[in-house]
């Protein structure tokens, strides 16, 4: 992909809902560009649609009206095998909560989606290692999930999210749900690593004060991004 093409490219995009007899415009026309390597804040209150938004551009769901381009592939119409490709190929994803798989250890968690797309399991251990290690949690790696701290807990989910070296990473509120300590940890340690992996971010949040510290921030407003 050429360096200078947007990794991920918003048209138009347009999302409602219909409630009873009302249609409810969440998203009303968003155009967003974001580039290689850029990590980029997308703040707004709760309800405003950040997480609506987020789901258009990782392809989770449909209803969505205009473009969504990922890698420079026109992504909004492609049937779910496409769509479920791309997602594997270039995006990865840090929810409020971590989500992990409570039977499985903080390194299985980081290995798992490495061998889901393909890797041997030697080769998925060390970059989990790798991985858990610049998060701080060098000595948690046999630690299931209920043994963790919420902290280390999300920084399992940052580090599952790199695993497969995404283009572009999604975080929806990746501190929510810690305490302002902590969370200033947690985003200081994603931040870095996402840097250092060379990929892209799109973080939703309602917080200023951790927008500042990423490289943009565009603020959702009744639909529209300003």
């Amino acid at each position: 992909m050429n360096s200078q093409q947007p990794i991920a490219s918003l048209k138009g995009l347009k999302r409602s809902f219909t409630q009873g007899d009302q249609t409810i415009e969440v998203l009303r026309g968003v155009d967003l560009q974001i580039m290689p390597g850029e990590i980029v804040a997308l703040l707004g209150p709760s309800g405003s649609g950040k997480s609506t938004m987020l789901q258009a551009v990782g392809l989770l769901e449909g209803g969505f009206q205009g473009s969504i381009a990922i890698a420079g592939t026109e992504a909004s119409k492609l049937p779910a095998d496409g769509r479920t490709k791309i997602r594997r190929e270039h995006l990865g994803f840090v929810y409020q909560f971590h989500h992990l798989l409570p039977d499985f250890n903080a390194l299985e968690n980081v290995v798992m989606p490495q061998m889901v797309a393909g890797s041997a399991r030697a080769k998925a251990d060390v970059r989990a290692q790798r991985l858990l290690e610049s998060l701080g949690l060098g000595h948690r790696l046999t630690h299931r999930p209920s043994q963790l701290s919420g902290g280390e807990q999300q920084r399992v989910a940052v580090a599952r999210a790199l695993a497969n070296r995404p283009t572009l990473v999604l975080a929806d509120e990746p501190t929510g749900n810690l305490d302002e300590a902590t969370a200033d940890t947690v985003l200081s340690q994603f931040l870095e690593l996402v840097r250092g992996e060379g990929s892209a971010a799109l973080v939703a949040t309602h917080n200023e004060r951790l927008a500042a510290r990423m490289d943009r921030v565009v603020r959702l407003h009744e639909g529209v991004l300003e």
